[in-house]
């Protein structure tokens, strides 16, 4: 049986994964982030979390219709993660998440997927330049193929 921990797993061999919004019309709209899985900034609740524009269509479709699936892949194996999408960022503030939290929450998501960086100062002028925003799904569904 797939859950959080076998979706984490997956993530931590390969952190390319697929999400999903949905767009104004009802259809799915679907992209490959670098997710990883960390304890929600507010209510300590182990989430999905990804770095995305905040311009970008994804984050646009989440705004408004805030459920999301994310999908990790390796091999033959697959897990998804449905529930609710909390985006904060820049432009989706959240009154428990001050600009320190989110830059230090920014890199926090970043390496939860897997990444290193030689300069965070760099990493912290691209993410503010960029309007980048962190978005967390909680699991409401977790579902898949695993062995």
């Amino acid at each position: 049986m797939a859950d959080l921990a076998t979706f984490a797993g997956l993530a931590e061999q390969d952190s390319l994964c697929v999400v999903t919004s949905t767009r104004p019309d009802g259809t799915a709209q679907a992209s490959v982030v670098n997710a990883g899985v960390l304890a929600h900034p507010v209510d300590g609740i182990d989430v999905v979390a990804y770095v995305a524009r905040g311009d970008a269509l994804k984050v646009r479709n989440l705004r408004s219709r805030p459920a999301a699936a994310v999908v990790a892949r390796v091999g033959f194996e697959w897990v998804t993660v449905e529930g609710r999408a909390d985006v904060i960022g820049p432009d989706d503030p959240h009154e428990a998440v001050d600009a320190e939290r989110l830059r230090l929450l920014l890199r926090d998501v970043f390496t939860a997927a897997g990444g290193t960086h030689d300069d965070w100062d760099e990493y912290d002028r691209a993410m503010a330049d960029e309007r980048r925003a962190v978005v967390l799904v909680t699991p409401h569904r977790v579902y898949g193929i695993t062995r």
